[in-house]
């Protein structure tokens, strides 16, 4: 939920409303085709759509998703986090490569382990700067969507009875938006005074209270997605329950319900498939959920036992999570471009 950061950076929230504003949504999430179609109309044979007659996927390279993928900031975003945890999980486990080169013009023995261990250790580093700076001013999505209430004009009425339109007043409209878009957008302001600093813009001290006043947002907005998670997929449940019920109904009411109106049996058939993959990354971005959760609970309350390997294996399986959902999404959108 937007969905999707910082130190390691944050990545944005892909479960929750930030994803509706930047377009990090996976096909086949709840965001996506809300209304379901009618079913209780015959559609006429010469007029079958793609609801009826639903084509095979487009075979599209893997080299044409991810050079898609990465032209977004998102995309090298996930991209750069898969490649920093899996060299933090081979780093929790590198043991057992011990051997010893001998520099002849030095004269000394070098561990080639330590060696590697020096560099892997130093392209992390890297890589995590890198993507705290991809992820500077993402303030913007929030911001956007909270200053886009502000247009709605609204109505007063005054002593002569007259009504005029006025546009809401900023600190009205900051007051009435959306606490988890608030959160995000002082996430978001959080993030990028620590990254900041870090470049040297702001001091140590302020970087440090930023940081840490992050880690609770995004254990607060962490806690916020999981119970809509919860709820999307209550509502998910209904929805295919409705779609099974309606099926069940027609074929004992019409008997073999795909000779009686093959065009309704068809539109069931592929309105329950969306449902079930909507379902799927739902489950998938729940467990991810629980990876931050797990991970932020780490800084958030100090604890020390186990924190390395615990917040590396964390990271890696949100990071592959997120880089699928993405990939799923730029697969989707050229697979439909290709069929177009």
């Amino acid at each position: 939920m937007n969905p999707l950061s910082s130190h390691p950076p944050r990545t944005p929230r892909s479960s929750m409303h930030f994803t509706s504003y930047n377009g990090s949504e996976a096909p086949g999430s709840v965001n996506d085709d809300t209304h379901k179609p009618e079913l209780t109309v015959d559609i006429p044979e010469e007029e079958e759509d793609e609801r009826v007659i639903k084509p095979k996927k487009a075979r599209v390279p893997k080299e044409d998703i991810w050079r898609e993928l990465l032209k977004s900031s998102a995309g090298r975003d996930k991209s750069f986090k898969l490649i920093q945890y899996a060299l933090k999980v081979y780093l929790l486990f590198h043991g057992g490569m011990k051997r010893t080169y001998v520099s002849r013009k030095f004269n000394f023995t070098v561990t080639w382990e330590d060696a590697l261990v020096r560099r892997l250790s130093s392209t992390v580093s890297g890589l995590s700067m890198t993507r705290k700076c991809l992820l500077l001013f993402n303030w913007l999505g929030p911001l956007t969507v909270i200053l886009a209430q502000q247009s709605v004009p609204y109505s007063t009425e005054s002593a002569n009875h007259s009504v005029k339109l006025k546009s809401r007043p900023l600190l009205h409209t900051f007051l009435h938006a959306s606490p988890p878009v608030l959160l995000e957008l002082v996430h978001a302001v959080a993030d990028d005074i620590y990254t900041w600093s870090l470049l040297g813009l702001f001091g140590v001290k302020t970087g440090q209270r930023a940081s840490k006043f992050s880690d609770w947002c995004w254990f607060a907005s962490t806690l916020v997605n999981l119970v809509e998670n919860v709820v999307e997929r209550g509502v998910m449940k209904e929805l295919q329950n409705q779609v099974e019920g309606r099926a069940y109904t027609e074929s004992m009411t019409l008997g073999a319900s795909s000779k009686s109106n093959p065009h309704n049996t068809k539109i069931d058939e592929n309105e329950l498939k969306r449902l079930e993959e909507q379902d799927y990354w739902l489950r998938m971005m729940r467990n991810k959920l629980l990876m931050d959760l797990v991970f932020v609970s780490y800084d958030c309350f100090g604890i020390k036992r186990l924190k390395a390997p615990v917040q590396a294996l964390t990271g890696l399986t949100a990071a592959v999570i997120s880089a699928s959902k993405l990939y799923s999404r730029e697969q989707t959108i050229l697979a439909k471009a290709i069929k177009n």
